[in-house]
């Protein structure tokens, strides 16, 4: 995934360096940025934290890198 790769390069980082953080084989991780390889959902989460960023920004589902989450309040019908 360019976006993946765009987010490691952003950070000086390698791919073994990332893939050191998830406990995994560089070749691992290389093919979730060549998209030999779906990233798994607790992957993505792991990603995101680590970026500080969001999944959907992972998977190009928005450009913007930041994220404020806003609580909503659940109504109650009494």
């Amino acid at each position: 995934m360019n976006r993946l790769r765009d987010l490691r390069e952003d950070n000086d980082l390698l791919q073994k360096d990332i893939a050191n953080e998830l406990n995994m084989s560089q070749t691992g991780y290389s093919k979730y940025e060549t998209e030999t390889n779906d990233i798994p959902t607790n992957i993505l989460i792991k990603l995101a934290i680590f970026y500080d960023t969001s999944v959907d920004y992972i998977l190009g589902l928005t450009n913007e890198k930041k994220i404020t989450y806003k609580r909503s309040k659940i109504k109650r019908d009494n």
